[in-house]
């Protein structure tokens, strides 16, 4: 009897238990949550490259220096809503849902950024030009702060546990290379152009191209289906509704939910946010910093150090999904921490080398920054959902994620423009990278490996049926050896001592 007991409390697994993912639909999931991603940084590529042009364009009463600061802090003022729109995207995406949320979001996002080519420059409205320019930077920023954590989330929820890596990485590849297609058409364009030309016209160009991503990107998204994860949790809800438990109404509100998030899950919270920061320090120092860095700090010509990060973004296009793979094999932490420890060691000879001039030496210190940065781009995808239940996990993730990104990582061109520009240090950027890097190795210290795992509140997920069967069969022999073993210790306690 005794034994019994046991056995049922050591549960195996059953074969509905666990999720047999279907190939197509994860092909789907990954491209349309992708393709997100590349129209987001789409515009955030073309945003930085243009920088200098548009505080002409929009700030042509101020000196150089204050033209790109002030459009750096249009920049970041898109990140100060960000943790808006996570509050308002993230439960909204547990209650209604990933994929309604996720077309959402897509719809504003290429609205705003298809609003900012039609309009009227300084010279034409004066004062009113850069207001309208905050207001789309605004708008775009709000719709951001369910983008990326419902993008991930959706993906996790949909990859077999032993492949989530690799097909999470595949959202950061849509990410660079959207960043790597603004940056190229600017480049472009400037090639062909000229400065003037650019000022004159050239740089509404960039913009208008965002219109058609984002109906093919709102099309590919209201084919989808919900998550199989959210599809269980929606059922249980469901359940739960029906036995009118007052108790069990209010934790499902969304109030409920977000008092449960900073009470019970405050130090995921906690990690993510460093592991957010570490990533996207890095991220925005080299994508969105680096071309006006070289440009206007060290001198170069634009199209010189436009060149130079280009380069770079498709070095981290060519790896990312290899570094996504590998994190499957070794681990989230190994990664996390291996990149967290370079950063610190390598930022300052990476700074070093880029200010080097010419060609040679700074495309070496691209390079080196390139690999920093996929050590964190190709795991985080893969890392961050794994932190959170499935009930709370779109909102928790839309939550930290922007939190940390605003306050760290969309200030991070503001922050190090104007040291630089108060210290006259050029070192400063490298400076700043290490602190994050030391920031991200704390938080990496504390992070549970997930690789290969179930989601928190989530069944197993597996590509093959038989591989559901090896996986209960598995189980079934865990389960009972453990109930064996128990069930030995008390046998043995109950025995009477030999005489």
């Amino acid at each position: 009897m005794v034994r019994t007991v046991i056995r049922r409390r050591k549960r195996s697994l059953r074969e509905q238990d666990v999720t047999v993912t279907d190939p197509p639909k994860v092909r789907r999931a990954v491209t349309a949550a992708a393709l997100g991603n590349t129209m987001e940084w789409f515009d955030f590529g073309v945003y930085a490259y243009l920088a200098g042009t548009l505080g002409k364009v929009f700030f042509p009463s101020s000196s150089p220096g204050a033209q790109v600061v002030s459009t750096f802090a249009t920049f970041a003022a898109a990140f100060l809503v960000r943790p808006l729109g996570g509050l308002v995207f993230g439960p909204l995406g547990d209650r209604v849902g990933r994929q309604k949320v996720l077309a959402l979001t897509m719809i504003m996002m290429a609205a705003s950024t298809f609003a900012v080519g039609f309009l009227p420059t300084y010279a034409a409205i004066g004062f009113a030009a850069p207001l309208l320019l905050l207001v789309c930077r605004l708008v775009q920023g709000f719709s951001t702060g369910g983008e990326y954590a419902g993008a991930t989330t959706y993906i996790a929820e949909y990859a077999p546990d032993k492949r989530r890596g690799f097909l999470g990485s595949w959202l950061d590849f849509g990410t660079f290379v959207g960043y790597s297609l603004g940056s190229g058409l600017v480049t472009v364009l400037t090639a062909v152009l000229g400065t003037d030309g650019m000022t004159d016209w050239g740089w509404r160009i960039p913009f208008f191209v965002a219109g058609p991503m984002g109906l093919i990107g709102l099309y590919m998204r209201l084919k989808l289906e919900e998550t199989p994860a959210f599809q269980r949790e929606e059922e249980a809800q469901a359940r739960a509704r029906t036995e009118n438990d007052p108790v069990e109404e209010a934790r499902q509100s969304g109030k409920g939910r977000l008092k449960e998030i900073f009470t019970r899950h405050w130090q995921a919270v906690l990690i993510c946010m460093g592991l957010v920061l570490l990533y996207n320090v890095t991220n925005y120092m080299i994508t969105s910093y680096l071309p006006t860095y070289m440009s206007q700090t060290l001198g170069e010509p634009e199209t010189t150090s436009q060149l130079l990060v280009l380069g770079t973004m498709l070095l981290v296009v060519l790896t990312i999904t290899t570094v996504g793979r590998t994190s499957d094999r070794w681990g989230r932490r190994p990664v996390f921490m291996a990149g967290s420890v370079a950063l610190i060691v390598l930022a300052a000879p990476a700074f070093l080398l880029i200010r080097q001039g010419g060609i040679l030496l700074p495309a070496l210190g691209c390079a080196v920054l390139g690999l920093l940065l996929v050590c964190f781009a190709g795991t985080a995808a893969s890392t961050l959902p794994a932190l959170f239940p499935t009930r709370l996990r779109y909102g928790a993730l839309s939550i930290a994620f922007n939190i940390s990104v605003s306050l760290f990582g969309g200030t991070t061109p503001l922050f190090a423009s104007a040291l630089v520009e108060a210290t006259g240090n050029d070192m400063v950027p490298a400076y700043y990278l290490m602190v994050a890097g030391v920031i991200g190795l704390v938080a990496t210290f504390f992070l549970h490996e997930t690789a290969g795992r179930p989601l928190r509140g989530s069944g197993p997920m597996v590509e093959t049926p038989e591989q559901a069967r090896q996986l209960v069969a598995r189980s079934r022999t865990t389960a009972g050896r453990q109930a064996r073993d128990v069930w030995l210790r008390v046998r043995h306690l109950w025995r009477p001592p030999d005489r």
